[in-house]
């Protein structure tokens, strides 16, 4: 019986002093490193909880967003490990950041540009919903002019905002003129006065009627039409005069002397499109060269300051003056 209680003895000395060793070895290991203390990051703003974690030696880890109606927002809403912990420097802090409360008081969008409006939408975590457009004479082009829902009143964020934009002053309407048997030169100018734009301009060749003039026009002659639209022409062209091959050509234009810039804009109707090659305050004396599509169906309209200039140039279908064609060799198939 003594025998047996010896090594019962021996045995939980032996185990006692293992355990201690074990101890003083885990705290000899523990501060032979470097530790600090997870400081309270609960509700304090983002920026702080970086910086702070940053002069301690730890790593911050984003874990995601949240709303949350008592913690503000860009705060931080969860930290693990918990404020207090003692751990190893260059260990993972991780947060999750407060989004604010779900709801918010709809912001007032009424009267801005629509651009601008996005951006308000986005920043309180709204989408846009329908977007509608109508003819406002008091408000400007892309500009809001009523919303769903409306402002002041609650939301919810991730909610999409319904907009109506205004498309700015209703176009005059006209009746359309007649244009037919009218030369290039005066149709534009008729176009002109009635603020309308030369669309698409096509050619024919009828020997029975006259030369040079639009022998058809779309809209047709007393159809409605609304100032700043489009009317496609077609011209009988004259077969007088070697035939210009299509092509490409050099055009040089030669700005007005004076002591102001001159507002220079070149547009081209050419393959069934009407585009704009050149648009710009140009130098007095400036010399413009650009490269534009030459032929039967191009032709290329100059503008001086607003103006059309009508004086046809000596060889290519060019309207403006002071401008000419340079030849060169590419085809055009």
């Amino acid at each position: 019986m003594r025998f047996f209680l010896k090594i019962v003895l021996l045995s939980a000395a032996f185990a006692a002093v293992a355990g201690i060793s074990g101890y003083l070895t885990l705290r000899f290991i523990i501060k032979g490193e470097d530790t600090v203390v997870v400081p309270e990051l609960l509700g304090k703003d983002v920026i702080y909880a970086l910086n702070i974690l940053t002069d301690l030696g730890l790593n911050t880890k984003v874990g995601g967003f949240e709303y949350r109606a008592d913690v503000p927002a860009n705060h931080v809403a969860y930290q693990d490990p918990a404020a207090g912990s003692v751990v190893k420097k260059d260990r993972d802090v991780r947060i999750i950041i407060s989004k604010g409360p779900k709801s918010l008081i709809a912001p007032n969008l009424v009267g801005m540009e629509l651009r601008q409006a996005s951006i308000i939408m986005e920043e309180n975590g709204l989408s846009q919903g329908t977007l509608s457009r109508t003819f406002d004479p008091t408000a400007a082009i892309d500009q809001v002019i009523s919303q769903v829902p409306p402002s002041g009143t609650v939301a919810m964020r991730e909610d999409a905002v319904d907009l109506l934009v205004s498309l700015g002053h209703r176009p005059k309407n006209y009746k359309m003129p007649y244009l037919q048997g009218m030369t290039l030169e005066d149709a534009i100018l008729v176009l002109e006065r009635y603020h309308l734009n030369v669309g698409r301009i096509q050619t024919v060749q009828r020997p029975d009627q006259p030369l040079d003039v639009v022998t058809a026009q779309d809209p047709e002659y007393g159809y409605q039409v609304d100032s700043g639209g489009f009317v496609n022409l077609t011209i009988n062209r004259a077969e007088k005069g070697p035939i210009v091959e299509q092509g490409l050509g050099l055009l040089h234009h030669g700005v007005g002397q004076g002591f102001l810039r001159s507002h220079i804009r070149i547009r081209v109707n050419a393959f069934g499109m009407f585009y704009e090659l050149y648009n710009a305050f140009a130098p007095a004396g400036d010399q413009i060269w650009l490269l534009t599509p030459r032929g039967p169906e191009a032709t290329v309209f100059v503008y001086d300051n607003g103006k059309l200039d009508l004086s046809l140039s000596q060889s290519a279908p060019v309207l403006g003056g002071e401008t000419f064609f340079h030849e060169l060799e590419i085809g055009i198939d």
